[in-house]
């Protein structure tokens, strides 16, 4: 099953997988930005977005979706950038494949990644209300309410079946036993006002993976990335430009 793709620019290839319930438009500022600079690819995972299909019921299959993507493109080595769960799937890749990966990106992830049972349950029991819960832990208080809102609208485009996979998926993964494994260079980002991935998930990362790097940005929560995408953007760029 082919996943839907959106790829722009030239120079180091960068992938960039979104979190659960999101699509490409979780990379909408580091897509428009990044294209200038390097070549960006931003991936639908499969029930996502443009993407057909159900979802997947574990990060190891989302991992081996984005492989066949990669695999079948070029043999050429990447930058795998993720958020959250696609920071998951991200090390799940490096771990699996690492002739593929030519340095990590991990955005408001941690090497496990346990979801609040009030999630799964919500989800099937009252979508929308759940959905808006997570939103609103998602962003710093700092954040303009309009953003959030698109966030929500966003979220909402996932059907109830896929976001429950999506965070059943969160529930089941640990790579806390073998993180120390990835001998890439990696870059870890969290915003300081996360609170569904505190900072101190990304300090553990920082201090697993020998020669990581660690860029904790203020008045920012989960969505980094969209909450202060030119900080973000200049730390992708900085970590891309040194790696190469």
């Amino acid at each position: 099953m082919g996943i839907h793709y959106e790829q722009e620019g030239r120079g180091d290839k960068v992938i960039f997988i979104h979190g659960a319930g999101g699509s490409t438009m979780a990379w909408y500022f580091q897509r428009e930005e990044l294209k200038n600079s390097m070549e960006v690819l931003c991936v639908d995972l499969p029930g996502h977005g443009l993407s057909p299909g159900n979802g997947c019921d574990s990060i190891g299959q989302y991992s081996d979706a984005v492989y066949g993507l990669l695999d079948e493109r070029s043999p050429d080595q990447y930058f795998i950038a993720g958020h959250s769960m696609g920071g998951a799937i991200a090390m799940t890749l490096a771990l699996d494949h690492p002739h593929l990966a030519k340095g990590l990106i991990l955005i408001g992830t941690g090497a496990k990644l346990a979801v609040l049972p009030a999630i799964l349950e919500g989800i099937r029991k009252d979508k929308a209300k759940t959905v808006r819960h997570i939103v609103d832990f998602a962003f710093s208080k700092k954040t303009s309410p309009q953003l959030k809102d698109m966030a929500f609208s966003e979220m909402m485009q996932s059907s109830e079946e896929v976001i429950f996979k999506d965070f059943s998926a969160c529930n089941g993964f640990s790579v806390i036993d073998r993180i120390a494994e990835i001998k890439v260079p990696a870059l870890i980002i969290c915003g300081r006002d996360d609170l569904l991935t505190p900072p101190k998930y990304s300090e553990f990362m920082h201090r697993s993976i020998a020669g990581s790097r660690l860029s904790v940005i203020e008045d920012a929560g989960h969505m980094v990335m969209l909450e202060r995408p030119d900080g973000v953007n200049k730390e992708i760029e900085k970590f891309v430009k040194s790696c190469s």
